[in-house]
């Protein structure tokens, strides 16, 4: 190593590498004792509907590369919405606001009861590597777009990436977000913690078991490919249902229009939800709804802290 270079990882001080990890770290769990109702567990289902945002924010403007994404505001998100409505289950959409500007009737439709729409960045950038200012601004065009189409303003965020940049957390607390839906962290709801220090920020938490896309997105020129078949992932989600119903906690599922849409997926989802609810005792909550009800356990735990 030359002096002009930064040392590498394994050369940091204690200090470098724990700053590092207690930057953005979770902290105490936001699980209730019961869920709303009496309910044993909660079902919180959400979908991106990204549609031609994913291409554009890559450049690429094929027409077949757009396509795809189309397809999820043509075909797959009216299905989608049919079987929600089916089931009665609310939903959360976390929507870019260039698929908004593109589909303002579907963006419409998310906003209207029971279902929530959610801020998901301005064409689905990767927020890890903007400037500050930057992803800054882009937050805030895409909640305000989001409110001036819908006439509801977003109260929680997935960044696109599902990451935070150094500044990110920062940012959506100053932009008056009650939750976010981009970590990792737990399977349960949990409040964010930064540098040491609670902020009151609830995460709802995603996970890549728990999402469509790896199982099933295909990339015509690269190594991405369709490797599981769908009813495999059906048994995938079932076990994971099951088990957040023994445990007392939360089942979150992360789909895309453009992928669960298909035919042979959707037949999946039906099958998921039809089992769901084969369980009486089971919250089916927006992620606003969730994160009202880990706040209310936050509260709780306040309380007894201060009476102890």
């Amino acid at each position: 190593m030359t002096a002009a270079e930064p040392p590498q990882p394994w050369q940091w001080p204690e200090a470098t590498w724990r700053e590092h990890v207690e930057s953005v770290r979770a902290g105490r769990r936001l699980v209730p004792s019961r869920w709303p109702g009496g309910a044993r567990a909660a079902v919180a289902i959400s979908f991106d509907p990204d549609h031609e945002t994913i291409p554009l924010r890559d450049g690429e403007t094929s027409p077949g590369r757009l396509a795809q994404g189309e397809y999820g505001a043509r075909v797959g998100a009216g299905r989608v919405l049919d079987l929600l409505a089916e089931h009665h289950v609310p939903a959360t959409f976390f929507m870019p606001a260039v698929s908004a500007l593109l589909h303002p009737e579907e963006a419409k439709e998310y906003a209207s009861e029971p279902h929530e729409i959610g801020v998901h960045g301005w064409i689905h950038e990767r927020n890890t590597l903007l400037a500050e200012q930057d992803e800054r601004t882009l937050i805030s065009w895409a909640r305000d777009t989001l409110a001036e189409i819908t006439g509801s303003v977003p109260t929680g965020i997935r960044t696109p990436s599902w990451d935070f940049s150094d500044s990110t957390l920062d940012t959506i607390r100053q932009l008056g977000f009650d939750y976010d839906s981009s970590l990792m962290a737990d399977d349960e709801p949990y409040e964010i913690v930064a540098e040491g220090t609670p902020t009151g920020l609830v995460e709802i938490p995603v996970d890549w078991i728990r999402d469509d896309a790896p199982y099933f997105t295909m990339d015509r020129y690269g190594s991405v490919r369709p490797y599981t078949r769908p009813r495999d992932v059906l048994e995938i989600w079932i076990d994971e249902f099951d088990a957040a119903y023994r445990d007392g906690g939360v089942f979150q599922l992360t789909l895309h229009p453009h992928v669960i849409g298909h035919r042979s997926r959707l037949v999946v989802l039906r099958e998921l939800l039809a089992h769901i609810r084969a369980h009486r005792d089971v919250w089916f909550a927006t992620h606003a709804d969730l994160a009202v009800a880990a706040r209310a356990e936050a509260t709780r735990l306040d309380t007894a802290g201060a009476s102890s």
